[in-house]
């Protein structure tokens, strides 16, 4: 997503940051924000569409729709709108199958 797609916080900015991994690159995140809204926040796509090349940016954003499963580097994979970003997460947004 380029800097022009980006989500600006325009409160709470005064939270803890925690740094985070993302398909193998170093994000940092606020306190508190869900994983989507760490991944949204530093400019990153929760995945491609698979109908076009269009970003996706989850759909229901309360953990109802499916649409914003991805994966740990662990293997497991979570709900990126309801699970709540950590420090030193290592996350995926492509199945384990998919990695090199």
């Amino acid at each position: 997503m380029n800097t022009a797609g980006r989500i600006v916080r325009l409160a709470e900015r005064d939270r803890a940051e925690v740094q985070f991994v993302l398909d193998g690159l170093m994000r940092s995140a606020l306190a508190g924000d869900t994983v989507l809204t760490a991944m949204l926040a530093s400019g990153h796509a929760l995945r491609r569409s698979e109908f076009g090349p269009e970003p996706r940016a989850g759909f229901c954003l309360m953990g109802a729709c499916q649409d914003c499963w991805i994966w740990q580097e662990e293997g497991p994979r979570l709900r990126a709108c309801s699970t709540p970003v950590t420090e030193g997460m290592r996350l995926c947004t492509t199945a384990p199958e998919n990695w090199p």
